[in-house]
This record gives C-alpha cells, sequence and structure tokens, in this order.
C-alpha cells in the first residue's frame, strides 16, 4: 500500500518512466510547521492569514485535501514523519516532558537522513528536533550531516523585551533567555535574529553550499508554536487586527510563509528547482489554548485531541516537471508515507 502510494504521487505525468531508478537523483526537502492549523493556510481556506508562497507551492503540485498525522503532539508526530513507523510501534507515543533530556527515540529506528544517507545524499536539519538531547539522540547521531536549531520542544523567538516585538501567551516579558538553547552542530551558539528568519537564513545557506550533489534537507520551523511572538516587520501586515494573539498569531505564519518562498527562490537561483521534491506539511493541528487566534477550519479538537482538528493538517507536494500542477488530491493520505515516498524518488542504495 506505502508502495503504490508512492508511485502514485510520484509520477502523475504521463511523460514520465514509471521507475524512479531511471531519474536522476532528485534534491529532498521537507518543511514541517509546528501547530499550524488547516483553516489558517489560503489555499486551505484562510480568510485572515495570507500564505501566497505556500499557496504557489500548492498551485506547482498537489494539495491533499483529507492529509492527516499519525499523533496530535509534537514529538511523537515527528517521530512517526522521520522513520515512517507509527511511533507506538518503538515506544515514542508519548511527548518527552523533559525526559528527553537524557532519552530519545529508540536508537535501532531508521530515520529518513539515515536511508538518504547511505543513498549518497547529504543531509541537513534545520530546525526543532524534539526526539533526544543525549549525545547518542542528537542529530548528527541520526543521520544528519549537518545540523542548526533547538533540540527540545521550542523556544521563544526572540528577545521578548525588545520594543519593536509583539507578544502574547507565553511570551510575556521576563520569559528565560536561555529557553532552549540553540545549537549549530553540538555548539551552543547565541542568535539575535527573529527565530523563523535565522531557521530560513540557514537552510538558504545549506542549499547554496550543497546544490552541486543531491541533499535532503529538513526545515522543522517552530512556527506557529508558542511562544507567541513578531516583529513589526510581520505585524504591520496585520494592522487592521485588533486580536492581540490573533495579529501575532498571524504575522508569525506570515514569517513561515514568507521561510517557504525562501527556499524556492533559493532552489530557482540554483537552478534546482526541477530537480527537488518539496513537501510541506504541519506536525499537528493548532493549538485550542491560544484560543481563536487560529483555525483546525471548523473541524473537532485541537493539537492535543485524537480528533479531526488534531490530525488533519495542511499537506502539499511539488516537483515540477515531475508532478502535474494544481492537483487536489482528496483521498485520505498520512504523513508516514513521506518516508516511502522520498526514499523511492532518491532509488536504490547506491
Amino acid at each position: 500500500m506505502l508502495r503504490l502510494f508512492c508511485l502514485c504521487l510520484l509520477f502523475t505525468s504521463p511523460n514520465v518512466v514509471l521507475n524512479a531508478a531511471d531519474l536522476p537523483q532528485p534534491n529532498l526537502v521537507l518543511i514541517l510547521a509546528d501547530d499550524l492549523g488547516l483553516g489558517d493556510v489560503g489555499v486551505y481556506g484562510s480568510e485572515l492569514i495570507e500564505t501566497p508562497h505556500i499557496d504557489a507551492l500548492a498551485e506547482s503540485g498537489v494539495r491533499f485535501s483529507q492529509a492527516y498525522v499519525s499523533h496530535p503532539v509534537c514529538s511523537p508526530s515527528r517521530a512517526g514523519l522521520i522513520t515512517g513507523r507509527y511511533q507506538q510501534r518503538h515506544g515514542w507515543e508519548f511527548n518527552p516532558a523533559r525526559r528527553d533530556l537524557h532519552q530519545g527515540m529508540d536508537l535501532s529506528q531508521e530515520t529518513l537522513a539515515d536511508a538518504l544517507k547511505v543513498r549518497g545524499y547529504t543531509t541537513g536539519l534545520v530546525g526543532k528536533w524534539h526526539l533526544g538531547q543525549a549525545e547518542d539522540f542528537h542529530p548528527l547521531s541520526r543521520g544528519f550531516d549537518e545540523y542548526f536549531g533547538v533540540l527540545g520542544g521550542g523556544s521563544q523567538y526572540v528577545e521578548s523585551s525588545r520594543e519593536e516585538v509583539a507578544y502574547a501567551l507565553n511570551g510575556e516579558p521576563g520569559l528565560r533567555s536561555d529557553y532552549a538553547s540553540l545549537y549549530k552542530g553540538r555548539e551552543k551558539i547565541a542568535e539575535t535574529e527573529y527565530l523563523t528568519d535565522a531557521f530560513t537564513r540557514e537552510a538558504t545557506s545549506f542549499i547554496d553550499r550543497n546544490a552541486a550533489s543531491p541533499f535532503f534537507l529538513f526545515l522543522s520551523h517552530i512556527a506557529p508554536h508558542t511562544p507567541l511572538q513578531a516583529t513589526k516587520a510581520y505585524l504591520d501586515r496585520y494592522g487592521h487586527v485588533q486580536d492581540m494573539p490573533r495579529k501575532v498569531y498571524a504575522a508569525m505564519v506570515s514569517a513561515l510563509d514568507d521561510s517557504v518562498g525562501a527556499i524556492v527562490a533559493k532552489l530557482r537561483e540554483k537552478k534546482q528547482l526541477e530537480n527537488t521534491l518539496i513537501a510541506f506539511v504541519s506536525d499537528n493541528g493548532c493549538a485550542g489554548y491560544i484560543g481563536n487566534a487560529c483555525s483546525n477550519q471548523g473541524f473537532s479538537g485541537f493539537k492535543r485531541f485524537h480528533q479531526e482538528g488534531g490530525i488533519r493538517v495542511p499537506f502539499i507536494l511539488s516537483w515540477p516537471g515531475r508532478l502535474d500542477p494544481s492537483q487536489n488530491f482528496t483521498d485520505p493520505v498520512i504523513a508516514l508515507d513521506l518516508f516511502s515516498t522520498f526514499t523511492a524518488a532518491a532509488g536504490d542504495v547506491r
């Protein structure tokens, strides 16, 4: 069933040979949003938040209207996504709640980075990990060649006391500046740029440095997960919105959308866009504890609940020249199958 899913998605154009081994190895980009509601993306019906770059990605490929993740909270959903297996099968069905300081996802599990590395890919993770912080569970020990990001479950986006920063819910002044340290490789670093923009900077740099050979980039954004924080550049786009949490959340999604646009622009600049399979998905539905700031398109439940609102997510695939544009795939799909889809596109072990 997984193989059928892969072939149906990867080879829909009539001029494409139905054998991934006959194709040059594509670059693979997985962009993961965090707590993004289904109704917070323009192409999925958002009336307030504008997401032109995500919408354009959908227009260039496939939009899935019944897409699901394997769990309604952050870490287990990521465990399923990066292994292609239900997280209950390998003992990571709960958020770690700080136990990831000493524990992590089962070391016997092959990650997507592992699988692609043996196929000759350079692998990079930018952003949130949340699958273990100890040495053995570090991304550089789980198949990634490069890493920049947050090992735990979240971080503030920028120092909340700065005047140009608006904040709401868990972003009050005095928030600890050491909340979820940033790392480059295994080294703790300081960062002054708005975190979504910093992740975008590092992701485009990874593409710049690795465009000459097949690469896998996992851009795992924290946005729009709490704390709700945004800078003036993004807040000004929603000056007409009076409700502060809604305004800040919309600004955060706008920054996320700009990131998608920057990735596509960099791939185009490097003449790699038509040789790159891009997936965009959220790890779960949006959180009910931020009130009306987000939307799960009217479905019951939110993040943390095994209901439509908790597990039904925006999901887009784009591969110009390989996937027909403007497709709306209405059958149910699950993000677990991205593992099989990406490895099928990468071809046999080399």
